[in-house]
């Protein structure tokens, strides 16, 4: 299945919509590159939060999915902003505005031939699950969560059927911003800029790690739960990255290094979610850094009996590590590692690794044996319309055609792929830094970085090639 993919908090808008309560994402400023996106307890009316309106998908919805159909996309990956559906997030009863939201797009999907993937927690935990009750840290946000997955798998039962649990549920691993937007975790001060972080304190880890912990609990109930309620629900993980690591020599200390950031920070989230049970190297990880995992009774069999059905990741770059200190100060995008001499960057910083990629697919497929999607890829860049007046952007087609033939090679090599939706397929606003100038999109969205625009829609060079790209299965990529 080939499509694309963005987020609700991304693309929606409409913040204070029809009932909707604030999310997480709603409290986050716009950055650039340079600057980080600034996290703000009180919303400040003089300056630019990126997710208000964002592209305005809620009001666009129609026109945008017409146009991923004519493309002849057949999945398209998005998300449910939980406040949409429980404003605060622990009431009993849905907001009815928002369950009709949602199924009315979802009927769109079907009505061009589009299958749903739909996340079910995209960083757009409610704002009153992280006031109330401190986030994931608390464990009755497992309950919330499986009464938001009760409404939705029952309400789009026949409309969706592949769902995944949380997006890039190891990002809450890597603290600072991650703990935020992922764990619901909020900053001690009430103004504090957001950025990923490579240290932590024993206090802080404890936190991550009960967030995270209760998050494996929620999806392995979500699981459960979707197949009762109807058997042909398939329910995937989400990591962020997948196996994106390399160590940056040969000396054995780097590889030994490599290897284990690549089991804490990748395997440690899809082997629990995959397998069933905390692999042996995270009990040790936890004994090494005194992180108490708030295990109760039960919480093991509820773990081994809420394996996921497939395994689902975002790609876009992959960086190094090593034990050099000289070498480790030169940190590569969002401070994830080490860049690779031997790769090109984009604007971004992030490194282009379409061999990579087929590397990681490989390292999944012989590792879970699982159905698997590449749900996020693709490159952020600054689009400027040609003397034509049209968007030719070359630079995205190159990326994607060496990504596709990685894909194929993969394929070749036994892994069972099954589908690719492309990040973001229309203009979003970044996550990572709260920008429209930093665009994905085969089609361009009339919007700059101070939220000034038209909001129109139009399609870029990138647009008509992957409409090709699709109608032969991927074997046209001129």
């Amino acid at each position: 299945m080939w499509g694309g993919a963005t987020a609700a908090n991304q693309c929606e808008g409409a913040w204070l919509a029809d009932g909707k309560g604030p999310s997480i994402e709603d409290h986050l400023t716009g950055g650039t590159h340079t600057t980080p996106r600034t996290y703000t307890r009180t919303i400040d009316p003089n300056t630019y939060y990126p997710s208000h309106e964002s592209v305005d998908f809620y009001g666009h919805f129609r026109e945008d999915i017409k146009l991923f159909g004519e493309m002849g996309m057949k999945i398209f990956r998005t998300s449910i902003n939980w406040s949409r559906i429980y404003s605060v997030g622990d009431e009993a009863e849905p907001n009815a505005a928002g369950v009709e939201f949602y199924r009315e797009m979802f009927q769109c999907c079907k009505d061009n031939g589009i299958e749903p993937l739909v996340t079910i927690s995209h960083y757009e935990i409610p704002m009153g699950l992280c006031e109330k009750y401190g986030g994931w840290r608390d464990r009755r946000c497992v309950d919330f969560y499986l009464n938001l997955c009760r409404t939705i798998f029952t309400e789009y039962k026949g409309l969706v059927k592949h769902w995944l649990t949380f997006n890039e549920i190891n990002m809450l691993q890597n603290g600072g911003m991650g703990a935020v937007i992922a764990g619901g975790i909020l900053p001690k001060n009430d103004v504090e800029p957001m950025m990923f972080v490579d240290t932590h304190t024993t206090e802080e880890l404890n936190d991550i790690y009960t967030a995270l912990h209760h998050q494996f609990l929620a999806s392995a109930k979500a699981v459960k739960l979707a197949h009762e309620i109807d058997p042909n629900n398939m329910v995937g993980c989400m990591i962020g990255g997948g196996p994106s690591l390399y160590p940056y020599t040969c000396n054995p200390a780097d590889v030994l290094a490599c290897q284990k950031k690549l089991q804490v920070g990748t395997w440690l989230c899809s082997d629990v979610q995959c397998r069933g049970a905390y692999p042996g190297y995270a009990l040790r990880f936890f004994s090494d850094n005194n992180i108490d995992v708030p295990m109760l009774d039960g919480d093991d069999t509820i773990l081994a009996e809420g394996c996921v059905d497939m395994y689902t990741y975002s790609y876009y770059m992959t960086n190094c590590v090593s034990t050099d200190p000289e070498v480790a100060k030169s940190q590569g995008n969002m401070m994830l590692g080490v860049p690779n001499p031997y790769l090109k960057l984009s604007d971004w910083g992030w490194a282009i690794d379409p061999d990579g990629l087929r590397w990681s697919l490989n390292e999944v497929w012989d590792r879970y044996q699982l159905p698997i999607m590449v749900v996020e890829n693709g490159f952020g860049a600054v689009d400027e319309r040609g003397e034509d007046g049209k968007f030719h952007d070359d630079y995205r087609i190159d990326y994607f055609r060496s990504h596709i033939k990685a894909m194929d090679e993969a394929i070749g090599d036994g892994v069972n792929l099954i589908a690719y939706t492309t990040w973001g397929c229309i203009d979003i606003v970044s996550a990572g830094t709260g920008e429209m100038k930093k665009r994905y999109g085969y089609i361009y969205v009339d919007k700059d970085n101070d939220g000034n625009g038209d909001l129109h829609r139009e399609p870029k060079d990138s647009y008509w090639w992957y409409k090709k790209v699709i109608a032969s299965n991927g074997e046209d990529l001129d």
